[in-house]
């Protein structure tokens, strides 16, 4: 006797094969972003790494960008060891680029901080009225004048190296003008408003590259170290599922996010991929329940169509 045929089957059947292969393939870390490898405390998604960088570190189209309250930024390194990431500014100007810029902040709770080797140079600025260049009686110049109170004097050798640079040296500014800004972390905000300071650009470097007087051969950008810990010390929980090849995650369904271990077989542990841990049932499927269903889905879906 031959069952009955009923196309709503047919569809159901198909639509669970779809949804199930779905979920199989949307649920692993990955080890990198493009060319940059992917270590804790970043991710490459929801769910991965530590869930407190996920909303400054990610991962879109192979680029892994930076993001604050200031714009994105593209992540062009990251020193694990050191614990440093270091970003460019599209809108930063170097000794091949002039270009204005807004400037650049980090957000007040972010786990970032700026590396003591960053050095700002300000540019274009106003002099006469910029608040770099406002009388502070606590400080005077060689000519006993109250100016420079948020910029290094000791600086001036920078400036001049800068302006030495063909793009740069079409900005019509003098070159003994203090540029490098002093406070290096941008002062208690953390932010840098060249509207605010009346300056038409900067400029940003971490490194000379053992060429000081050679501002081509310096490394522009910004260099920002990172916390996970009060102690910044590496979580156990974390070493542990690296050594047993697996990618430091978390579980956010509820309130609070619990660490997950995401294996290479696709199934999340609490432990380590070494399967002497507690399985996280509901977050992953193992291979051989994933073929078993789907075995019984293409049957069902054969047998509906016959």
């Amino acid at each position: 006797m031959k069952l009955p045929h009923h196309p709503s089957t047919t569809i159901f059947s198909f639509i669970f094969i779809l949804l199930l292969a779905s979920s199989i393939s949307s649920q692993t870390c990955q080890r990198s972003c493009g060319k940059l490898p992917l270590k804790f405390p970043f991710g490459s998604g929801l769910g991965c790494g530590d869930p407190r960088f996920h909303q400054y570190v990610s991962c879109s189209q192979d680029n892994l960008m930076f993001t604050m309250h200031t714009g994105s930024y593209p992540v062009t390194n990251i020193d694990y060891t050191n614990k440093v990431m270091y970003i460019s500014d599209p809108s930063m100007s170097t000794c091949s680029c002039t270009q204005p810029s807004k400037g650049f902040g980090l957000d007040w709770d972010a786990p970032f901080s700026f590396q003591d080797d960053n050095i700002f140079a300000l540019l274009d600025c106003t002099t006469s009225s910029s608040p770099i260049f406002q009388s502070n009686t606590l400080y005077t110049d060689k000519n006993n004048n109250s100016k420079v109170s948020l910029c290094d004097n000791e600086g001036t050798s920078i400036c001049s190296f800068l302006y030495s640079c063909r793009a740069i040296s079409t900005i019509n500014l003098p070159i003994s003008t203090c540029c490098v800004y002093t406070p290096v972390d941008l002062g208690p905000a953390f932010d840098m408003d060249l509207q605010k300071l009346q300056c038409s650009s900067y400029s940003g470097f971490y490194s000379f590259n053992e060429r000081q007087s050679d501002p081509n051969s310096w490394k522009y950008g910004i260099a920002l170290k990172y916390k996970f810990s009060v102690n910044n010390e590496y979580p156990n929980s974390c070493a542990n599922c690296e050594r047993s090849t697996g990618i430091c995650g978390y579980y956010s369904g509820g309130a609070y996010s619990s660490f997950l271990c995401n294996c290479p077989n696709g199934i999340n542990t609490t432990n380590d991929c070494y399967f002497g841990a507690n399985y996280n049932y509901g977050s992953r499927l193992s291979s051989w329940q994933i073929g078993t269903w789907l075995f019984y889905c293409l049957a069902c879906l054969l047998i509906s169509v016959c």
